[in-house]
């Protein structure tokens, strides 16, 4: 249930500016103001919720080469970003809650070398939402599985992962329990 500070935030959002708005979002969606700026004009949103399925609508409705920027927007896991600092604060929230920015030596070559085998493969950061994981086992695994899929079937997983990557940033940026 939202509690009336995030009702208040929303009102604020549905109000501002598109340029604002944008803006207010730009965390939400990594490095793709595209997805604010398109959803922009729905305003305004009755719930956070509206907004959210607003947003993965735009992004299930857009062009291929649009879904494949998106994904390529996204930091490898424990990757080059981390390790130069360049992470936006809700990736380095993300990756922080489950340490991957403290991995052991092995730790971080078992990462890398999973990071290097999938976007040989498929040419774009293996996208895992870490908020619907507990322990980083559990995200070795699932990144170890996906290597066996092919691109269409990674694409649309990537997109999914997104969603709930989206939600989470939402939840968040709101204060709320969810969506």
């Amino acid at each position: 249930m939202p509690s009336p500070v995030s009702e208040v935030k929303l009102q604020r959002l549905n109000a501002v500016s598109h340029s604002e708005f944008v803006a207010a979002l730009e965390g939400v969606c990594e490095h793709s103001p595209w997805v604010a700026e398109r959803v922009s004009a729905q305003r305004p949103f009755a719930s956070i919720r509206d907004l959210h399925m607003a947003m993965c609508t735009c992004v299930r409705s857009a062009s291929l080469e649009l879904k494949l920027a998106l994904i390529r927007a996204h930091p490898e896991l424990a990757g080059k970003e981390s390790r130069s600092g360049l992470l936006t604060p809700a990736s380095t929230t993300e990756q922080g809650r489950l340490g991957l920015d403290k991995l052991n030596p092995d730790e971080f070559s078992r990462l890398a070398a999973l990071n290097r085998n999938y976007r040989h493969l498929f040419e774009f950061p293996c996208i895992i939402a870490l908020g619907l994981h507990r322990t980083r086992e559990t995200v070795y695994a699932e990144f170890e599985q996906r290597l066996g899929n092919n691109c269409t079937t990674e694409v649309g997983i990537a997109l999914v992962q997104i969603e709930h990557i989206m939600r989470g940033r939402l939840v968040r940026q709101f204060d709320v329990d969810d969506l």
